[in-house]
């Protein structure tokens, strides 16, 4: 993809969105079940669309809730569910919809008071910490699209345990919600939002005070704060921007934000490399306004208005790659947490960094390749087998001090603030402890190339991989002049299916796979020898699958 020459710019006039056009629209335009576009679709982080072209309007939350609703009772969940909004503008719209049909059917909700934001992490948190006190289990909906362009909605559903629902829930409520959408909304329960949030069933509650006084069990707060080290953050206009004040507050720390807008058009952000808006902390178009200044602090960081991703910003190098900043997480972790078991699992996602192999192996520690998609890290947060869960979009979580469970939902704020601890405790810089890393076990090249697919040829490729996928089906025995050690279709950590496929050589890999979210196909690729020799392995994957999709 060619990068748009004002990538990296502050937004236009041009380029923003009409907010009262897309509020209109959420409301007036109705979703045909006919068309699979319109429909439903729960992908690896719930549902997402636009109010503009039917994906995400009123009538899709009335049935997705309705369906979240029937899922509480069809299982027993008989608890409160925590609700989150991040700043996008449909978000708000979405929310409203929501308390309406879930008062309407008796549920009890519990929100941040004054209608405030809510990020994602600290809704698993919550989720996490009332559960560990109450046999009615709560559970929780987080109505945000995370980066995703201004125009764009999304809701997802995360059942007791905290952490994103399962592929068997997530399709459940798809079902479900759809069938609601055919039988032109009959069954749905709906209360005046007006009376909704007069009745007994919402409760507004500060939310932030909570999360914020227990990250002191998760970071070392007490050290950052010896270290007074100054750090810049830009929220991204995102839910977790009154945050930062209560934790510079709460543990005497030097915060200052260098962005304080929220704006539903995101009208401050830069451009990404598409000449799109998109609140992405791991592009460095979109991060090109804390770039400005990575040498006017100790360190820099940033995050994605659901506040599950988080982007590292260096003097003087400027923004991590994702996979780098998670090599350097895992390596500080498991040498600065005495309390943690041995036995404890490191996971990742089978598109992260080889890197993160390399590290664990360093320091003895198991590994677990998962398929992409943080639900296959909560069950291991949550029974606190894996001390770490990470992906190479810039999303991880990891377990408290003592080895418990903190949450089991990315959480950008963590992230964010271990690479703090690391430059107070270590005295390095996360982007310095990582060079070093390549001295040990050489220099990694890593991308991620998208083009858009049809669904028609998703659908092709669902059903080519579902087969006996080997080397005789690529046509080749060889990938960028390397031999072919292995073809996955399901992931060696807990041999579940991929949604795609990996490619492995001895130094260098790619792994092809539809877009859950978006009309994406994404190739991965990674080689631990060049950049050219990167670009043979990228050039021969996008032959092979153009081949299979033909």
């Amino acid at each position: 993809m060619s990068i748009h020459e004002r990538a990296g710019q502050i937004a236009l006039q041009q380029d923003l969105v009409n907010i009262p056009k897309l509020m209109s629209h959420y409301y007036r335009l109705k979703p045909d079940i006919n068309v699979v576009e319109d429909k439903v679709t729960f992908g690896t982080s719930g549902h997402r669309g636009s109010a503009f072209n039917r994906s995400f309007n009123e009538q899709h939350i009335l049935a997705i809730t309705q369906a979240v609703v029937d899922y509480r009772l069809k299982v027993g969940i008989t608890g409160p569910l925590y609700l989150g909004i991040d700043t996008h503008a449909l978000s708000q719209a979405a929310y409203i919809t929501a308390i309406e049909v879930l008062v309407a059917n008796g549920v009890n909700i519990i929100i941040h008071k004054d209608d405030g934001f809510t990020p994602t992490p600290v809704i698993s948190h919550a989720i996490i910490t009332a559960n560990q006190c109450s046999d009615s289990q709560a559970d929780g909906l987080i109505i945000t699209p995370s980066h995703n362009p201004p125009q764009d909605g999304g809701i997802k559903y995360n059942p007791p345990h905290g952490g994103p629902a399962e592929g068997e829930i997530t399709q459940w409520i798809e079902n479900k919600a759809n069938a609601y959408l055919n039988q032109k909304l009959v069954g749905i329960k709906r209360e005046d939002y007006t009376q909704a949030m007069l009745s007994d069933y919402v409760q507004q509650v500060d939310l932030i005070q909570p999360y914020v006084n227990d990250l002191i069990s998760v970071i070392d707060m007490d050290a950052i704060s010896k270290a007074k080290l100054e750090i810049g953050v830009d929220p991204l206009g995102g839910s977790g921007i009154y945050y930062w004040a209560e934790i510079a507050k709460r543990y005497d720390l030097n915060i200052s934000l260098v962005n304080d807008q929220v704006d539903p058009s995101f009208g401050f952000m830069p451009l990404d490399k598409d000449g799109k808006i998109r609140m992405d902390c791991s592009s460095t178009y979109a991060m090109s306004g804390l770039l400005k200044h990575k040498d006017n602090f100790d360190l820099c960081v940033g995050n994605d208005p659901d506040y599950d991703r988080h982007g590292i910003v260096c003097p003087g190098s400027g923004l991590m790659n994702p996979n780098h900043f998670l090599a350097v997480a895992i390596d500080y972790l498991v040498t600065h947490r005495p309390q943690w078991s041995e036995s404890l699992i490191i996971g990742k996602t089978l598109v992260s960094s080889a890197m993160i192999d390399k590290v664990c192996a360093q320091h003895q520690r198991v590994m677990s390749e998962v398929p992409v998609g943080f639900k296959w890290f909560v069950d291991g947060l949550a029974d606190a087998t894996f001390a770490f869960g990470g992906e190479e979009s810039a999303g991880a979580a990891f377990l408290r001090r003592d080895g418990t469970t903190w949450c089991t939902d990315k959480d950008g704020f963590i992230l964010a603030l271990l690479a703090v601890e690391i430059l107070a405790v270590t005295g390095k810089s996360p982007a310095t402890r990582y060079r070093e890393l390549v001295e040990l076990h050489g220099e990694s090249f890593y991308t991620r190339v998208d083009s858009p697919v049809s669904a028609q040829k998703k659908a092709k490729f669902a059903e080519i991989i579902s087969g006996n996928v080997n080397v005789d089906l690529l046509g080749t025995h060889t990938l960028a002049g390397e031999a072919i050690e292995s073809v996955l279709t399901k992931a060696p950590g807990n041999n579940a299916n991929i949604g795609g496929i990996k490619v492995v050589t001895k130094n260098a890999w790619f792994a092809a796979r539809p877009s859950g979210t978006e009309a994406l196909f994404k190739i991965y690729g990674e080689s631990f020898v060049s950049q050219s020799h990167l670009g043979e392995v990228i050039s021969q994957a996008q032959s092979m699958i153009d081949e299979m999709l033909s």
